[in-house]
């Protein structure tokens, strides 16, 4: 290992501190309040150069007070000292109101910020693709949103002000230390530089384990959140105690991580602070000496007046006051790294989500509403008439109209989630308008990823995928998912009413509408039973449902959407076979005129599609009617017969 090199450890890199993060977030603060920002900084300058001042009225004052002692005319004393005692109150007074002003402008800075930043990173996640929820833990995204969120309230609130004040009274009794006394001055400084080497030393640790001590957060966070999700297949397979063990490791990690950054940084205000009290006896004995050695006192102030004086007993006291002022700003700038370190890792870890590119759409073909005159014109229109058309416009400045029929065309797809391993091979499939095409095969035969690739969740690595003669990759992503109603094998349900699940499909659909949506699909009878009826509320995801109940009011807001195309991605899988019966007849009315994508492992809900496309490991080996592929007596045969399962 070669010099000045740490070790990682447990094989993590060790994180680096990056200062454009810093500026970004001024920038941003800068952006957003770009009148209260300033107003905010002239407040805590004016407080700060105030904290600064009784050094100076000090020094005038003691000696004004060793002038009068000498004449003995104390009339003349309060006439001088007085009005700069006055003075002084006056500046106190106006520095409590800057100090109260900047402080409320800080809350609202602080809180506006916050809010802006989550609604960013809401907007910034609703546009990225799907591979990056496949990609990262969803209690690790969650994370963000809280305890970096949280990290970045201390920054703002807290730290960015004391560093600003701190730091400008440290220039302000700098200044005036130089002015009255280099030699003194001289003294303070190597106290500070001794004060600096140790922060360095004992902050530089800390910090690195406060940017772990983050990503362990996160960690943990996203592992209870997987841990919550999967209490019933944890309970089901009884692995508590693996569970507990599993949560221990992870805990540890963060319990290491927050030990040492914790221990370095509550070690660091009493090394610093100890520093100070060394520095401040320093001074007064280097100031006794300087009194009684009569040693001449170089100075900036005695270089302005020309004429340079030996030490006095009024410029030893204030310069004490001074010092001690000085080292206890030093040693509040220290404090704050460790927040600062703490909120720059958390600000990187929110511009990190920020900063992903958002989902490529490059499509420029829309969905619009239409209706056709009598001579079987498109014309398009605001209305909702339940007809749509693709809206192309060409290079040459004009628009074409083609009627939305539901044709779906993917010719020689190949695709993978990863570079070099792909899971389709060479895939075709035709679906004319009105058809029912339905998808059998194992688990990972590639049957879910075909439909991904036909609503772009994903995009194809080489082929053609062609929706009513349009290649898909130049309608709109949005308009392209708004054709085609999907229903999902895992069933998501929100917080809020059933009726307001069922209108998630459309958000202008009436009740009315919404409630035949329900019938067809077999949802309505349960429905209707419930405490509250269609009002009734659902949380946790529907968890007061059963499953199949679920997947009914899932199947109801794909209906209420009334799409041409509709893709069912195991839509009965988690129905018992009554309520499948009652379903599968909703079904049928609901994929009437449709184009239909149907993946299934119950054959008997593929049973009447137009085409069964039998996959295995990416490829179509087998496809054709029920009846076609009984007669073939091949793959399909088999599953049907019993002679091998899919699994």
């Amino acid at each position: 290992m070669s010099k000045g090199q740490m070790p990682q450890q447990g094989g993590r890199p060790r994180p680096k501190f990056n200062p454009n993060t810093f500026k970004r977030i001024i920038k941003m603060l800068f952006k957003f309040y770009p009148v209260m920002m300033p107003i905010t900084i002239a407040c805590i300058l004016f407080s700060a150069v105030t904290a600064a001042l009784p050094a100076v009225f000090q020094q005038q004052v003691i000696a004004d007070i060793e002038t009068f002692i000498t004449t003995g005319d104390w009339e003349a004393a309060k006439q001088v000292i007085l009005p700069k005692i006055f003075i002084l109150i006056g500046l106190y007074v106006v520095s409590i109101i800057a100090i109260t002003l900047y402080n409320q402008l800080m809350v609202f800075i602080t809180q506006g910020f916050l809010n802006k930043m989550r609604c960013h990173m809401f907007e910034t996640m609703q546009n990225l693709p799907i591979k990056y929820f496949d990609q990262n833990k969803h209690g690790d995204i969650m994370s963000h949103y809280t305890n970096d969120v949280d990290t970045m309230r201390e920054l703002i609130s807290r730290s960015l002000p004391s560093l600003l004040q701190a730091s400008v009274v440290v220039v302000s009794v700098l200044s005036i230390m130089l002015y009255y006394s280099v030699w003194m001055t001289l003294v303070v400084l190597l106290g500070v530089v001794a004060m600096a080497m140790v922060s360095a030393k004992v902050g530089g640790g800390s910090a690195k384990y406060f940017m772990r001590q983050q990503k362990a957060i996160g960690k943990t966070e996203g592992f209870v959140q997987e841990m919550m999700s999967g209490q019933k297949v944890i309970k089901v397979f009884c692995h508590e105690k693996e569970c507990n063990e599993d949560f221990d490791k992870v805990n540890e990690e963060l319990f290491n991580d927050s030990f040492r950054a914790h221990a370095f940084a509550n070690c660091l205000g009493p090394i610093i602070g100890n520093l100070g009290n060394i520095l401040y006896v320093l001074v007064a004995t280097v100031g006794g000496v300087l009194l009684l050695t009569q040693v001449p006192n170089i100075s900036i102030g005695a270089l302005v007046k020309g004429s340079i004086t030996a030490i006095t007993i009024d410029l030893v006291v204030p310069f004490l006051n001074m010092s001690r002022q000085f080292t206890g700003n030093i040693n509040q700038v220290t404090q704050q790294i460790n927040t600062v370190v703490m909120a720059m890792s958390g600000a990187e870890r929110l511009f990190n989500i920020i900063d992903q590119k958002a989902e490529d759409d490059e499509g420029y073909v829309t969905l619009v509403n239409c209706e056709l005159d009598a001579d079987g014109n498109i014309l398009e229109t605001d209305k909702r008439t339940g007809h749509w058309a693709w809206k192309h416009p060409h290079k040459d400045g004009t628009l074409t109209y083609t009627l939305l029929q539901g044709d779906v065309r993917m010719a020689g797809v190949d695709f993978g989630y990863e570079e070099n391993k792909l899971v389709l091979h060479d895939v075709s499939v035709y679906a004319e308008p009105g058809q029912k095409v339905a998808f059998v095969g194992a688990t990972g035969a590639g049957k879910t990823t075909i439909t991904n690739l036909i609503n772009r969740f994903y995009d194809i690595e080489d082929g053609k995928i062609r929706y009513d003669g349009i290649n898909i990759n130049k309608i709109k992503k949005s308009d392209l998912r708004r054709s085609l109603g999907i229903v999902l094998q895992e069933t998501n349900l929100f917080t809020g009413t059933v009726m307001d699940n069922i209108r998630y499909g459309r958000l202008d659909a009436t009740d009315c509408e919404c409630i035949e949506a329900a019938r067809l699909a077999g949802a309505d009878d349960f429905i209707t039973r419930l405490p509250q009826g269609y009002d009734t509320q659902l949380s946790n995801n529907g968890s007061n449902l059963s499953q199949g109940q679920r997947q009914l009011i899932a199947i109801a807001r794909a209906a209420v959407a009334d799409p041409p195309v509709m893709i069912m991605d195991e839509a009965t899988s988690s129905i018992d076979t009554r309520t499948e019966a009652i379903v599968q007849r909703g079904m049928d009315k609901l994929m009437e005129g449709r184009t239909v994508f149907v993946i299934a492992h119950r054959l008997s809900t593929v049973m009447n599609s137009d085409v069964i496309m039998v996959l295995d490991h990416g490829r179509i080996i087998e496809r054709g009617s029920h009846a076609d592929l009984i007669t073939q007596k091949g793959t399909y045969y088999q599953l049907y017969t019993g002679s091998f399962e899919l699994e």
